[in-house]
């Protein structure tokens, strides 16, 4: 399948928003037409073809190349096909998706995945603050699909999550799994301070060490459950990492105590924060 190409002229004067640049809304339209969308996110007017070189190519597979961090809102409520980034991306990259696949080969802003409903949105890079979670004002984050991220997550990864998937292969900041309503995260590698803070319900799993755990959380001991093993075989779809670090077995931490806590912490060995 030809892509339908995107190719950036230089890096814009002021920040884009290219929510209009999904499969489900470029189908049918012609080059022209296609060059005349508006992603201007000031009084300054621009249009697709102020920004980019536009390739003509099946619009169920977009690419976009030469992205840069002024590129907001890119993937925003896909239903369906593939976009494929090449560069780093700005805020929101992702947010409201329903379907499709998202592949990011650099870095991406805040609020990546926010609000998503379903799909899968991978992340070769590095994420900033608030992965998966909500904008100021929304009850709740992330709803559903898998969001991978090669690299390291900022503050507040998956806050207020309702569902879905969140893997992080590298390092999490502070306060991962905020306020988690339900929903899985796996953090392969060392996170900052307070992972799983007044979650209610949902599951962490860690795959490092941790700065420091709340002290509302219960130890429960350890475990090896077949849950455990059906999360893993399916995270391994998606990352082999993930996968590893599910496998073995792991020592379960109750909370957050200090809200409804049935929410869950496993760690891959009892610490003596907890």
């Amino acid at each position: 399948m030809t892509s339908l190409v995107f190719m950036s002229r230089q890096r814009p004067d002021q920040r884009l928003d290219l929510s209009p640049l999904v499969p489900h809304r470029l189908s049918g339209k012609s080059a022209a037409e296609i060059e005349r969308v508006e992603l201007q996110t000031t009084r300054e007017r621009v249009r697709v073809g102020d920004a980019f070189r536009v390739r003509m190519g099946e619009a169920a597979r977009v690419r976009i190349e030469g992205s840069c961090d002024r590129l907001d809102r890119i993937g925003q409520d896909m239903l369906d096909g593939e976009i494929l980034v090449a560069g780093d991306v700005g805020a929101q990259a992702g947010r409201g998706m329903r379907g499709g696949r998202l592949v990011i080969d650099g870095d991406a802003g805040p609020w990546a995945g926010s609000a998503m409903h379903g799909g899968v949105l991978e992340i070769s890079g590095s994420a900033a603050e608030r992965l998966g979670g909500p904008l100021a004002g929304e009850p709740v984050g992330m709803r559903g699909g898998v969001l991978i991220v090669r690299g390291n997550a900022g503050e507040r990864c998956g806050d207020r999550m309702r569902r879905g998937m969140i893997v992080v292969e590298g390092r999490a900041g502070a306060y991962a799994g905020s306020r988690m309503i339900a929903g899985t995260m796996i953090l392969c590698r060392d996170c900052s301070a307070l992972p799983g803070y007044l979650m209610r319900r949902g599951t962490i799993v860690l795959g490092g060490s941790c700065a420091a755990f709340s002290p509302s959380f219960v130890d429960c001991g350890s475990h090896d459950l077949v849950a455990m093993r059906l999360i893993a075989q399916f995270a391994s779809r998606y990352s082999k990492r993930a996968g590893a670090v599910i496998r073995r077995k792991l020592h379960r931490l109750a909370g957050d105590m200090a809200v409804l806590g049935k929410g869950e912490l496993f760690v891959k060995e009892r610490s003596s924060d907890a």
